[in-house]
């Protein structure tokens, strides 16, 4: 029988294809009529473009690409019909705002009896950028490396970034009044809000109220109200919650029991790893699965890591030295906050291997430091971009 290691991996697995990008895209658009232009926009636009070829041909018309670096592998977009842009994520760069403003001019030449294609995933938020007035590069990205690490959960971090932007907040849907328009997305936000994911270009813009800021990030802020885009149809394609729902099958094909514990990681992180540490030893024998998305303080020079490595790590110090208990956490994205890796895979050894190597795992925790330790003790977890972005997910299995 497979070692408990190489059973995750595998349940993991089933999880990313349930959500593939590609598949999900294709089977949506399977008897859709032809659009004049497609824009794909996030992590997984590469995948999502390219299941609109699939299913469309050259019924996509002219694509516009903006995307994350290293998120267009293994997919060949290249072509005169498609224009590509790789943009800063997470914190914006001069390129996200390039792919901002050749997003609106491309809106903008869109003819009256236009049909227009967006597929938006995880990512996009930082992807394309238009600020408003008075917000130059420098200063959206001091607000965005604020956001990031102010703990504040991702639907207030988006609502502060559509209130400084021309694009967000169902302002590029302003834009395209008596268009058609369809809108494919893959959920990367709790609640699968579409207001949320990708901060709502397309959407009626957010009414609830905007987070306590500091005064400085409050001076930048409009006064008038956004203009309400025309109601467009948003299909989400591809959730955290099928996710597990794969993963569980495929556990459960193999004879384990499964307990799916749900959406329990939107918390802050150190909550979290109480919550979830204090629950391990009750866990009966099985797959236990959960998901979503940990907040994170991050300390003003934080080191190596995400949010799924340092859930990771927690985990590991609480079942150090034991046999019984192997966990996963993973973004299902392929990289886990600024680095390029996924999260990690710990058991009992954990610990030990990194202290041998040196590591301290509660400095690494202090500082933000989790990947360093697990780059120690070999436990990262490296995919590479995987077509989708449907939040983290933990995976624990108990023998």
């Amino acid at each position: 029988m497979p070692c408990s290691r190489e059973q995750l991996l595998a349940y993991y697995a089933a999880a990313l294809a349930a959500v593939a990008g590609r598949e999900r895209t294709r089977l949506a658009l399977a008897h859709s009529p032809p659009f004049d232009q497609t824009i794909a926009i996030g992590k997984a636009a590469a995948a999502m473009l390219a299941g609109a070829g699939d299913a469309l041909g050259e019924g996509t018309g002219r694509r516009l690409l903006i995307t994350k670096p290293g998120h267009l592998a293994p997919i060949d977009l290249r072509g005169p019909r498609t224009t590509i842009i790789e943009a800063g994520h997470p914190i914006p760069d001069a390129a996200s705002l390039a792919a901002g403003e050749l997003l609106l001019q491309w809106v903008a030449e869109a003819a009256p009896q236009a049909r227009l294609l967006f597929l938006l995933s995880g990512g996009t938020s930082a992807l394309v950028e238009a600020p408003i007035a008075g917000v130059t590069l420098a200063l959206w990205q001091q607000v965005n490396s604020w956001l990031l690490a102010s703990g504040l959960p991702i639907t207030a971090i988006n609502r502060v970034r559509s209130a400084l932007s021309r694009i967000k907040g169902g302002g590029l849907g302003a834009r395209l009044v008596g268009r058609t328009v369809r809108v494919l997305l893959i959920s990367d936000v709790p609640g699968d809000d579409p207001a949320v994911i990708g901060s709502g270009p397309l959407w009626t813009p957010p009414t609830t109220p905007l987070p306590a800021l500091p005064e400085w990030i409050q001076a930048l802020l409009p006064t008038a109200a956004p203009a309400a885009p025309p109601h467009f149809p948003h299909e989400i394609i591809a959730t955290n919650a099928a996710a597990r729902s794969a993963a569980a099958a495929a556990a459960r094909a193999a004879g384990w029991a499964v307990v799916d514990h749900g959406a329990g990681l939107h918390a802050e992180l150190p909550t979290v790893v109480a919550r979830i540490a204090a629950e391990l030893d009750g866990l009966a024998p099985g797959l236990h699965l959960w998901g979503g998305e940990p907040t994170v303080r991050l300390p003003p020079e934080p080191g190596r890591g995400g949010r799924a490595q340092t859930l990771a790590l927690g985990l590991a110090q609480h079942i150090a030295g034991r046999a019984d208990v192997t966990i996963l956490v993973a973004g299902t994205d392929g990289s886990d906050g600024p680095t390029e890796d996924a999260g990690a895979l710990v058991d009992g050894g954990t610990i030990a291997r990194g202290r041998l190597e040196g590591g301290d795992p509660a400095q690494a925790l202090a500082q933000a430091d989790a990947g360093t330790f697990l780059a120690a003790s070999g436990d990262l977890l490296a995919t590479g971009a995987t077509g989708t972005n449907v939040m983290d997910l933990l995976l624990v299995l108990r023998r």
